[in-house]
């Protein structure tokens, strides 16, 4: 090899399909006979439509959608023993970088074969799980398959009842994994415990962007968890989104996260609104105070109040804060109007989440004003 040779850049790489890997339709087909397993005729439909992409030319990575929730196809939704026959040939095809299984019947069953997997196929970087009835024991498993994982960086957990036992293995492993930014725990049935538990372990975990802690299940006037993560806000310099609806949070617990707002440097979303009928309870004097901390933070640009208790001074602080700049309408919950000399506050739909339980079959899924959370923290394809 000649020394102009040697020194040549290398040509860069044409990311496609390995000619000698058969297509995900067949292997799955091919699987499900070796393994006596039923097919899934809407798993087959989905890998197929895959396989047509690929056929076309791979451009960029793909993410599997197979949606139990889908409405524009027949759906027989994914149970664990279906998701086993999936993710073994997932290991195979590693241009499939995102795994989308929402609204399925994994059960703890199916989280086993997704913790294997998430041991295995280390290309992985997005895994949406929401609503698969996955309990604890599921959650415990997923939690610590990802001790080791190294690539994955968005996990939606939102909906599965892992409970605060499982809630406690996941901030567990936040003191292990350094690696993924984007964690969503909604509706998971957590406890005060697992919440105490994550506002410690973020005071030093520096690589989680994101975290969805909404509807805990809490009992009592108390509002440790909400001192807790205020404590956490004001030792954290990596978190860019916090999620904490429905934590029955109080003026004095909001009080406690204005303190930390004086002091961070980097969150930028904060989301403390109730988008059911019962508010976070906070009142004027809690959203006054928080109102004034984005006049001092420039870095605090959104913010969602709507549910909680208005009277006219908030009204007028958050009137102010938008004719002063300091708050863009678009990044805001609320919007002022004026009725006979007084200031009120409607609803808008920025920032409500619009595609957070569900995605749009076709259109855009993710705008920057009604889903501000995903493209404030893009850490993959679909965020």
């Amino acid at each position: 090899m000649s020394s102009s040779e040697e020194g040549a850049a290398p040509a860069p790489a044409v990311r496609r399909a390995p000619e000698s890997i058969a297509g995900l339709q067949e292997d799955y087909s091919n699987l499900c006979m070796e393994k006596s397993q039923k097919i899934n005729l809407f798993i087959s439909h989905i890998l197929q439509e895959v396989d047509e992409k690929v056929k076309k030319g791979l451009e960029e990575e793909i993410t599997l959608t197979i949606a139990g929730n889908n409405r524009l196809v027949p759906v027989e939704r994914v149970t664990g023993e279906d998701f086993w026959i999936l993710s073994r040939i997932l290991k195979k095809h590693l241009y499939i970088n995102g795994l989308d299984v929402r609204y399925n019947l994994l059960s703890d069953d199916g989280a086993y074969y997704a913790a294997k997997l998430l041991q295995k196929q280390l290309n992985l970087i997005y895994l949406n799980l929401m609503f698969n009835d996955i309990g604890p024991e599921g959650g415990k498993l997923i939690a610590k398959a990802l001790h080791k994982n190294t690539t994955l960086k968005y996990l939606r957990m939102t909906g599965n009842k892992i409970e605060n036992k499982g809630g406690m293995f996941f901030a567990s492993m936040l003191q292990i994994n350094s690696s993924l930014q984007k964690l969503d725990l909604s509706d998971c049935d957590l406890g005060m415990q697992s919440l105490i538990a994550f506002a410690t372990v973020l005071t030093q975990n520096q690589a989680i962007k994101g975290i969805h802690l909404n509807r805990p299940i809490l009992y009592g006037e108390q509002e440790e968890s909400t001192v807790h993560l205020g404590y956490m806000l004001k030792e954290n310099h990596c978190l860019v989104e916090l999620h904490m609806c429905k934590h029955g949070i109080k003026n004095c617990g909001l009080q406690q996260l204005c303190n930390a707002l004086y002091l961070n440097t980097t969150l930028r979303y904060l989301d403390v609104s109730w988008l059911s009928v019962v508010s976070n309870n906070i009142e004027g004097e809690g959203l006054v105070a928080l109102s004034k901390s984005m006049k001092t933070n420039p870095i605090f640009s959104n913010i969602y109040i709507w549910g909680n208790k208005f009277d006219e001074a908030t009204c007028v602080a958050y009137s102010e804060l938008i004719q002063m700049g300091c708050l863009k309408p678009d990044n805001t919950d609320v919007e002022p109007f004026v009725v006979d000399g007084h200031v009120h506050l409607s609803e808008v739909s920025n920032g409500l989440k619009k595609h957070y339980y569900w995605t749009p079959a076709y259109g855009e899924a993710y705008g920057p004003s009604s889903n501000a959370g995903f493209a404030l923290t893009q850490v993959g394809q679909h965020i």
